[in-house]
Order: C-alpha cells, then sequence, then structure tokens
C-alpha cells in the first residue's frame, strides 16, 4: 500500500501549492526504487480517468467589499481658516466648492496632476497650466482657444471671468491652493477637518462616486493585481458580472500590532445594475491568473512522483508516461508527454 500512500501525499502537496498560489509544485515524496512500475496493486483495483482536451483556467478567489473603492486623504493647500466643509455622503463635481476658507470657495478641477506653484503671467509653461486651462474650458471659459502649457494674456482673461462666477477676487492669477484637483468627482466618505481650523491641513477622506470593489491581498498575491485586468464578481444581494481593476494601493502594514502589509485593489463594476440599490455588500472576486486552450489534462489524483524525478501518469495497462505539468484548475492539471493522447485513460486516486 506504500506506493498509493506516495501518490495521496503527491497529490495533498501539489494541492497546497495552487492554494497558495505559489506557482511552484513541492515534491514532499519520491515513489521508492524498487516502485518503478507504477502499475496499481492487484488486490486494490484501480480507479481511472480519460486524459481529455479541454480549457483550462488558472483562478484565485479573494473576498472583497462593493461600496465606492477604497478611501483617500484629502488635505487643504490653502492659507486661512476653515470657514465651511461638506457633509458626509455628498458628492462634489468639477468647479463645486470642496469645502471654503475664509469664506471663499476652493473648488474642484479635474486631473491627475496637482498644481506644484502659482500661476500667473509671465511664467514658464508647464503641464499645471494645461490642466488648469483644460478645466476652464470644460466649465465654459474658453478664451485662450486649444488647452495648451502657455499661461498667456488669454488664460488670465479666462481665469478672471471664472473668479468673477465663483466670487473670487479676479486678478488673473491662481495659487496653487485655491483649487482641489482630483481625477474626478469625489464622494466625500468622513469629514475630518472642524470648521474654525487652519485651512492647510487634514480635511477630509474621499473616494470615487461610482459603485466599486475594494480588496485586500496579502502580498504573496502579488500576480493578481494587474491594472486593466477582469474580474468575475459574485455580489451578495445582487447579480454575477464582471469588473476591472481600476486602482492599486498599498497599505504599510503595523508589526505592533501584527498587522502585514497589504496590496489594495479597487475594482470598477462593469454593469452597475448588479449593485443596483446596495450601498456596500459582500463580494467574492475571482481572478484568472492565466488560461490555456485545448491542453490534455488530467485529474491532479492522476500525477506520480518519479524516482528519477519529475511526474508521470500509469495507463490502465501499467505503462507509466512522464509528463511534464502546466496549470492547475479546478482539480484538473494540463499535462503533456510523449505517447499521452486524448481519451486514453490513466490511474487516479479521485
Amino acid at each position: 500500500m506504500k506506493r498509493h500512500v506516495n501518490r495521496k501525499i503527491l497529490i495533498a502537496a501539489l494541492v497546497a501549492a495552487v492554494v497558495l498560489g505559489t506557482g511552484s509544485v513541492v515534491v514532499l515524496t519520491r515513489v521508492a526504487a524498487n516502485q518503478a512500475n507504477a502499475a496499481p496493486l492487484q488486490n486494490d483495483p484501480a480507479k481511472t480517468a480519460p486524459v481529455k482536451k479541454t480549457n483550462l483556467a488558472d483562478q484565485q478567489s479573494v473576498n472583497g467589499q462593493l461600496g465606492f473603492g477604497a478611501e483617500r486623504g484629502l488635505a487643504g493647500r490653502k492659507s486661512g481658516t476653515i470657514t465651511g466643509l461638506p457633509n458626509q455622503g455628498a458628492v462634489v463635481e468639477q468647479g463645486k466648492p470642496v469645502y471654503w476658507a475664509d469664506a471663499k470657495p476652493v473648488p474642484l478641477f479635474y486631473g491627475t496632476m496637482p498644481l506644484y506653484r502659482d500661476l500667473e503671467a509671465g511664467m514658464s509653461n508647464g503641464p499645471d497650466v494645461k490642466v488648469v486651462e483644460e478645466n476652464l474650458a470644460a466649465l465654459g471659459f474658453k478664451d485662450f482657444g486649444t488647452p495648451d502649457e502657455k499661461f498667456t494674456s488669454y488664460t488670465a482673461s479666462a481665469l478672471k471671468k471664472w473668479q468673477k462666477a465663483n466670487g473670487l477676487e479676479q486678478n488673473g492669477k491662481l495659487g496653487q491652493g485655491d483649487v482641489v484637483v482630483q481625477p474626478g468627482a469625489i464622494r466625500v466618505s468622513s469629514v475630518t477637518g472642524q470648521l474654525g481650523a487652519p485651512a492647510g491641513g487634514d480635511l477630509m477622506k474621499v473616494t470615487g462616486t461610482e459603485r466599486a470593489v475594494t480588496v485586500e491581498l496579502d502580498s504573496t498575491k502579488q500576480r493578481l493585481a494587474k491594472q486593466g485586468e477582469k474580474v468575475e464578481l459574485s455580489i451578495v444581494g445582487g447579480k454575477p458580472t464582471t469588473g476591472t481593476i481600476t486602482g492599486i494601493s498599498r497599505t504599510a502594514g503595523d508589526p505592533n500590532q501584527g498587522q502585514k502589509p497589504k496590496i489594495v485593489l479597487t475594482i470598477s463594476v462593469d454593469d452597475p445594475k448588479a449593485a443596483e440599490g446596495l450601498e456596500s455588500a459582500n463580494v467574492t472576486a475571482l481572478f484568472t491568473v492565466s488560461k490555456k486552450q485545448n491542453v490534455l489534462a488530467v485529474p491532479i489524483g492522476a500525477l506520480l512522483a518519479l524516482n528519477e524525478g519529475g511526474y508521470g501518469v500509469v495507463t490502465e495497462d501499467g505503462k507509466t508516461i512522464p509528463v511534464t505539468v502546466g496549470i492547475f484548475a479546478k482539480g484538473q492539471v494540463e499535462v503533456q508527454g510523449d505517447g499521452l493522447r486524448e481519451g486514453m485513460k490513466v490511474v487516479t486516486t479521485e
């Protein structure tokens, strides 16, 4: 019966390797030298399974949470005193005030680059100028024509008109703290600032405005974090749908609290109707690590560690065929080997 113990230990090691997502196989046993011929014992009828040609997908499932995506802190960069703050849950769109300092609004501009200097006539060209012109144009102030990186008198003119519309001083200049730059509309998830406090500090935590799934991964599962990749989503109380990884961030963790660093994924929901009416919900996210089309596969239980190293399968007539293994998926493993063909039956424990 030793031969069967070896096979079961091997299967346990293979399954453990797949579950841990290591992408490698740890061999814990080898067939003894006097067992090179791995035919089943005569008093122990062998189970067999056919070699199949199929499509395999190496997948990993991780629990997540439906909400509005990962929170991020938002700090003010303007001098003065906080005189107004939004309510928790408020949605702020382009051109609308994020907060108020010295009774003046600090509006939201869209962009991926924050303003890193004050903008005014005579300054050097730069991408921050283009961010401001793109927002002015989107809000209906287009004196300068097509947005570019040059701050001209036409830029100053458009800026003055925008300032007038917002009740601001019409000086044609824009300080780096006069607006808040974010990638898009924001939803206020919590307010940390206080009225009367300095405006140049932490104000609130925000998220995006679209439904999104947040998933935390251990650092060992880095391979699942690929920007733009598709993910299958099962939403409790909603409908199955797919999502797209739109954001990847990291948490440092706290060794003193036993907290390990995490990879935080934000996954957009491709079909908003799948989460309709849900503020939050538990979600199972299924990641596809790799796919193989039209490959030969056998049950994992058909693999046997060979005395000379590597793996093999045993046909129903007792012949051992050395094989190279590929991806594992749902109890199946991709195999390649000389003489291996579709429909052939091999010995398995499953």
